[in-house]
């Protein structure tokens, strides 16, 4: 106990002293946090570090498993299904190839394959959660593929963390993975709902019976002999909870996550040791595969599928680093000796680059796909979105509506009962049979290319509406909205606030004001009975007196998970 205590200080003092650094000049703390463990890894040693990896893992998975809502990416997951189990063929084949011509053994290979086929959760899908959460397609695709692959990864602990390779250990391996999963799920439907009556208003209760559940699954993992990250994920999964109801549990939750987020990475670098040649050739191949030849396959397939280009790069972007599962099963072949000390420190030392490098790619993957992609892809488009799409070219004087979700409906209803002309702007593929039947005029594309507000016919426009809370989305419209008016949305006060100054109309803070305040203003605005630099004014003031009693803090801790 007195070995673990000092290595959990070694471990938080020095990650602390690289997070100032990082804060100091608004950098990701990814790459500082692997930093700080390449430096303690030089005091502590790889029995504690191999430890602490599993647990750090495993509680990192229960709490992606508790952010995961089925329903939210259900409707994308046969693409995510279709895409996964494409890229898990090419791109397995030819790491077992590549493998196998660096000179290991075929159990070997597999274990290169299955790094190279295997994306980060924590680092992937944790970085799109503000995608995730306002239900954008890319953010719901990147969730359902690394829920995909979680699953894949699941399998492949439970049959290679065997301790003798015959087909009656590996069924009861499998079988004991699936009871654990059916549990969560009879838990999570069942049950939990159960006991957040019980606990009434006591978030105190809540929280305690997470992580009772928690406790639970991960002794019967222990108990029937498989990995406690089984038992973890399937944790997550029994939890059913409602985070903006519920901020003292997501506090709760969001301190766990912390905690296990400095251990994982900082461990994570400190499993870096010393490369050798061979070490550094067979990590440079498992880069290659991992963060060009996967995105790769990865965009290529989702555009077969009918993704836009933006839609699919983007995705596909959330994929190019090694996943932390992988790292479960490179630690569990090591302790058994399955797996070869040069191939288990080239999977480390290519964790920690396409983690580092995946950081600065989710950052910036705008720029990206519009210094790289953009140019080649984007001019296959128009073709595309004239053929999946229907616009009055005698449209005029319309409103223009970005997003046919709940709110874009709502809008679209209030427009035919208006009688005024509308043209809904939308990406989502499972929405376009809604749109060819519901709408009159639509374009089936996304609202970042220039040729979809030409087809929507912009400089006729007379107000455009975005339900989609995405400052990147956001400041394009104010880009080219022309003479039209923009009416925005956004979940962060000091946003909202930023767009009202930029030019927007009106800027809709879902958590904070009223829906129906949106209809009253697009009345308003359509009819020309406000003026519309007093309305702007008026909300302005609104929007300022809501930050100053606080309600900005209960937004952004609301919309954490």
């Amino acid at each position: 106990m007195v070995d673990l205590i000092t290595t959990l200080a070694v471990i938080f003092i020095t990650a602390g002293v690289f997070l100032i650094i990082a804060n100091q000049f608004s950098l990701s703390p990814v790459p500082f946090f692997i930093l700080a463990g390449i430096l303690t890894g030089t005091v502590i040693d790889e029995a504690s570090l191999l430890e602490l990896a599993q647990w750090g893992i495993a509680f990192l998975v229960f709490v992606f498993g508790v952010g995961v809502r089925l329903d939210t990416v259900q409707t994308v997951f046969r693409d995510s299904e279709v895409t996964s189990v494409v890229q898990l063929s090419m791109v397995g084949a030819f790491g077992f190839l590549c493998a196998t011509l660096l000179g290991f053994d075929r159990l070997n290979s597999v274990y290169f394959a299955i790094a190279a086929v295997l994306s980060s959760t924590i680092v992937g899908a944790g970085l799109l959660q503000s995608e995730i959460r306002n239900n954008l397609v890319y953010g719901r695709l990147a969730q359902s593929m690394h829920l995909v692959q979680d699953i894949l990864a699941i399998i492949f602990i439970l049959v290679l963390s065997v301790d003798v390779f015959s087909s009656d250990a590996i069924a009861a391996n499998l079988g004991y993975g699936v009871i654990l999963l059916v549990g969560a799920l009879i838990i999570q439907r069942h049950i939990f709902n159960q006991l957040s009556r019980f606990a009434g208003n006591s978030q105190e209760l809540m929280l305690m019976a997470s992580i009772s559940i928690l406790i639970c699954f991960l002794a019967a993992a222990e108990y029937v002999g498989i990995s406690s990250v089984i038992g973890a994920f399937a944790a997550g999964l029994a939890i059913k909870a409602d985070f903006t109801k519920n901020p003292d549990m997501l506090n709760g939750i969001e301190s766990i996550k912390d905690f296990f987020v400095a251990i994982f990475f900082v461990t994570l670098g400190a499993l870096v040791s010393i490369p050798s040649l061979s070490v550094v050739s067979t990590a440079f191949v498992l880069v290659v595969l991992t963060a060009i030849l996967k995105p790769a396959v990865t965009l290529l397939t989702l555009l077969w599928e009918g993704y836009d280009t933006r839609t699919a790069s983007l995705t596909s972007f959330s994929l190019d680093q090694v996943s932390e599962f992988t790292l479960i099963i490179a630690i569990q072949a090591l302790i058994v000796g399955q797996i070869t000390p040069t191939l288990f420190d080239a999977i480390i030392l290519a964790a920690a680059v396409t983690m580092i490098t995946s950081s600065y790619t989710r950052r910036h993957d705008e720029q990206l796909y519009q210094s790289l992609l953009s140019g080649i892809l984007d001019g296959s488009q128009s073709n595309k979105i004239d053929s999946q799409s229907h616009v009055d070219q005698t449209v005029q004087e319309h409103v223009i509506i970005v997003g046919f979700g709940r709110q874009g409906r709502r809008i679209v209803n209030y427009c035919e009962t208006q009688d005024r002309p509308y043209v809904v702007i939308e990406n989502d593929p499972t929405l376009l049979a809604e749109l060819e039947s519901q709408c009159e005029n639509y374009v089936f594309s996304d609202a970042m290319h220039q040729y979809t507000w030409e087809k929507a016919r912009l400089e006729k426009a007379r107000l455009i509406i975005s339900t989609i809370d995405q400052k990147r989305v956001s400041n394009r419209i104010l880009d080219r909205c022309g003479s039209a008016d923009v009416i925005l949305r956004s979940s962060d006060l000091s946003e909202a606030k930023s767009l009202l100054k930029e030019g927007a109309l009106y800027v809709t803070v879902p958590d904070l004001l009223a829906s129906e305040q949106l209809n009253k203003h697009v009345f308003q605005v359509i009819t020309g009975s406000t003026d519309r630099e007093r309305l702007r004014q008026e909300h302005l003031s609104e929007l300022e007196t809501l930050e100053d009693l606080g309600f900005d803090s209960v937004v952004k801790r609301s919309n954490t998970i």
